[in-house]
């Protein structure tokens, strides 16, 4: 591998303003790049981007190990590397297989998918509100694996028949975004703000069908529904690691393989067509990748709220990058993630918060900053 610097000249990018629209960047702006190279490929990052990179991944990494060592009974990390390795034994190897290390790998996987989804579906619409948790896209992966839930009598959480709650998550967050996309298509096109308002009230239509399926279910049944909607970690086994990781090994290389359509997407579509951009085909793969990686990643971990809002604008904001990173978003979601779930199991000690509810409490406030602001950027413009 060789690795070499370089600086290039911008000419027509720009930086991405408050209401998630790119502005053009000054003609002539030098940016120092490294570039990466394998054989015939290579890959050409800014340093504070490669920095960004490496710090999140480092984190992660951090947060998976405080997430395995802490908790009621702490287990020192030498051990907890040892349990990993498969040299440990006792009560520490126990912990660490049977309930910390599936937990914290789910919670990594799921953020990372959370994280990329909530990109692509930020970029596309180039409407920083555009996030699956709001425009019905989970509530409709939580319909479907609530029906699973409930008619098949299956648990959320159940080692054998987790199974099938992926397929009906997959199913019903599908058939969501097929219907927004066909609500939302008018003249040849899909506007920003046109998406999210009619996945606004996609979304508020599936969670009373939500509740009307709760209605109507079992008790137990509900019980054990009503605490995979919260968004919760709790009792994760390997078997939704192996789908979290299923999630993202087979979507996000189809998601990078589209990211030059992606970045260009970003831009309005009189811009992306002159480059030579299929807008509507391009348009509907990275949705069908976007709604596939939220499916997944709800029916590992539930309808965790906040992770695929907030993750891309943090992503976008400490790389310094003009659009939406897919990369620095997928490991900002899988950093929030984990440390939520930490904190939501050792900040009120021996109450353990599920981490949707943690999520949530930070989400909101989120929310309320970012229609502030895009109000105000509107009425500036």
């Amino acid at each position: 591998m060789t690795t070499t610097s370089s600086t290039s000249t911008t000419s027509g990018t720009g930086k991405t303003g408050r209401t998630g629209k790119t502005r053009p960047a000054s003609p002539g702006k030098k940016l120092r790049q490294l570039r990466f190279e394998v054989g015939p490929v290579g890959v050409a990052v800014r340093p504070r981007v490669a920095l960004t990179v490496l710090g999140l991944a480092v984190t992660g990494f951090a947060g998976l190990i405080a997430s395995v060592s802490l908790g009621t009974y702490a287990i020192p990390v030498g051990d907890v590397l040892g349990a990993v390795l498969g040299t440990g034994s006792g009560a520490a190897d126990l912990i660490v297989h049977q309930l910390r290390l599936p937990r914290a790998l789910t919670a990594l996987l799921v953020g990372a998918a959370f994280g990329l989804a909530g990109a692509v579906f930020q970029a596309v619409t180039r409407n920083p509100l555009a996030s699956p948790d709001l425009i019905g896209i989970a509530a409709g992966a939580g319909a479907g694996a609530v029906g699973v839930i409930l008619i098949g009598g299956v648990t959320a959480a159940g080692a054998g028949t987790f199974g099938a709650v992926p397929f009906g998550a997959l199913a019903g967050a599908l058939l969501t975004s097929v219907v927004i996309y066909l609500l939302a298509y008018r003249d040849g096109t899909i506007t920003g703000y046109r998406f999210v308002l009619v996945g606004l009230a996609a979304n508020g239509a599936l969670i009373a069908v939500t509740r009307w399926l709760l209605a109507r279910a079992d008790i137990d049944q509900a019980s054990r529904a009503m605490v995979w909607l919260t968004g919760s970690l709790n009792g994760r086994g390997y078997e939704h690691v192996q789908w979290a990781g299923l999630a993202l090994v087979v979507l996000l290389p189809l998601t990078l393989a589209l990211a030059r359509p992606y970045q260009l997407l970003q831009y309005d579509d009189d811009t992306a067509r002159s480059l030579g951009i299929p807008l509507r085909h391009a348009r509907i793969a990275l949705l069908v990748l976007a709604t596939c990686l939220t499916a997944l990643a709800t029916s590992a971990a539930g309808p965790i709220a906040f992770i695929a809002l907030g993750a891309p604008q943090i992503a976008r904001r400490i790389s310094g990058t003009a659009g939406i990173p897919l990369v620095t978003s997928a490991l900002t979601g899988a950093v929030l993630l984990v440390l939520a779930d930490l904190g939501g199991r050792i900040v009120l000690a021996p109450t353990e918060l599920p981490v949707g509810v943690l999520t949530g409490a930070v989400g909101a406030p989120y929310l309320l900053l970012l229609l502030a602001r895009t109000n105000r950027a509107g009425k500036g413009g």
